[in-house]
């Protein structure tokens, strides 16, 4: 079941950029847990009901949403797709609704929206639990009425025919005690509601989508697929794949790029599956997180990684929480005493990378008050790059 292809800067994708295309007509895996997806995937295609798909980030819920497309009477129509999480306020109404010529800075032209666009076929919305109160109330006024009007348009232009299929990684029961999500929004797009399990509650499907994956890359390099080495397949049933099939394709296409033979061993795999047992135990459970971040943090300050490639792109792959980011950098600031600019070096960024950095982690909500690591003593490590009492406090902040 493997993950779609984002070929836009702006998250919105069209039906055909959703690949690979040969696994377009079922879902890899023989357990249990995958049967029933199926079936409920028949279920939902049968009917034009609005479709509710949840579980956890990595596991395949956008594939899930073209399968249940392809099986409708729909399918001979465009499937196009959107991260709401992906975009502020103005530009996702614009991108679903549309806007006018002259109506914002930047609009030159009329644009039609994503509801538009998609008439007669389906509209896939990922992470819809993101979007704010006033997105909502928007987007539950499309769903009574069907009508789309354009940013800077007098009135409606007219109903469409669109069908719904929204997907959350989030607690849904959870957002709307909080007051995040609306519950009347709920109950109109959780018609049909389709749970797919995280991969580590389905592991006998791991040799399965391991056989898919290398396959797939070894065809994209133009080598056969590769073997693997006895206890290879067991070092990754094993692991608990907090990232689920998303982190498992990554793995896969890591070690298929960087093999220079036709076999797999324990050795090619990445760090995280060589280390000792007890520590490689405790990376895969989601309670201990903790000690995902000192897998990164010794990666970087040990290993002599850069952050842009431990951390960054990971996290950009999903294969890492926002909490595994903040707890990294919480590392960095003990180790620094709260000094941003010695972070940088400690985690091997060129020193004009420094507001790149800050930024990322503000965007992301992981920049961390530098004031509460002031009072704490320096973290040992095997490898102190920079001594905080180098630097003066005032000028690293």
């Amino acid at each position: 079941m493997a993950g779609p292809i984002d070929m836009s800067a702006k998250g919105v994708r069209r039906q055909d950029d959703l690949l690979p295309l040969d696994c377009v007509h079922r879902l890899a895996g023989t357990s249990a847990a995958v049967r029933q997806l199926e079936q409920e995937i028949e279920w939902a295609g049968r009917c034009d009901s609005k479709v509710l798909i949840t579980g956890e980030s990595g596991v395949g819920k956008e594939v899930v949403a073209r399968l249940i497309h392809e099986r409708s009477s729909r399918r001979g129509a465009r499937m196009l797709a959107i991260n709401c999480a992906g975009f502020p306020d103005s530009l996702l109404e614009s991108e679903l609704f549309g806007h006018q010529r002259g109506s914002f800075t930047g609009a030159f032209r009329d644009k039609p929206g994503l509801f538009e666009a998609a008439h007669h076929g389906t509209l896939f919305m990922d992470e819809v639990c993101e979007m704010s109160l006033r997105m909502q109330v928007l987007l539950l006024r499309f769903l009574e009425t069907g009508e789309t009007q354009r940013i800077g348009a007098d009135g409606p232009r007219g109903r469409v025919d669109v069908r719904i299929i929204a997907a959350t990684n989030r607690d849904v029961a959870q957002r709307i005690a909080a007051g995040e999500f609306r519950e009347d929004l709920f109950f109109r797009l959780n018609v049909v509601h389709v749970d797919v399990p995280p991969l580590r509650e389905r592991p006998e499907d791991i040799p399965a989508l391991l056989d898919y994956f290398l396959h797939l890359y070894g065809k994209k390099r133009g080598i056969a697929a590769p073997a693997m080495a006895s206890g290879v397949v067991e070092r990754l049933i094993s692991y608990h794949w907090p990232g689920n099939i998303r982190e498992l394709r990554n793995v896969v296409e890591r070690v298929v790029l960087k093999l220079d033979n036709s076999i797999i061993s324990v050795e090619d795999l990445p760090l995280q599956f060589t280390l000792p047992e007890p520590v490689r135990a405790a990376v895969g459970q989601p309670a201990t997180t903790t000690a995902v971040a000192q897998v990164l943090y010794d990666r970087m300050v040990t290993g002599g990684e850069c952050f842009w490639s431990a951390v960054h792109e990971p996290f950009v792959a999903r294969d890492i929480t926002r909490h595994d980011v903040r707890e990294t950098v919480r590392l960095g600031l003990q180790q620094t005493r709260g000094s941003y600019r010695i972070v940088v070096e400690l985690f091997n960024m060129r020193a004009d990378e420094y507001k790149r950095f800050l930024n990322f982690l503000r965007t992301f909500n992981c920049h961390l008050p530098f004031s509460n690591f002031r009072a704490l003593p320096v973290r040992a490590t095997s490898d102190t790059k920079t001594s905080p009492a180098d630097v003066e406090l005032k000028d690293v902040v």
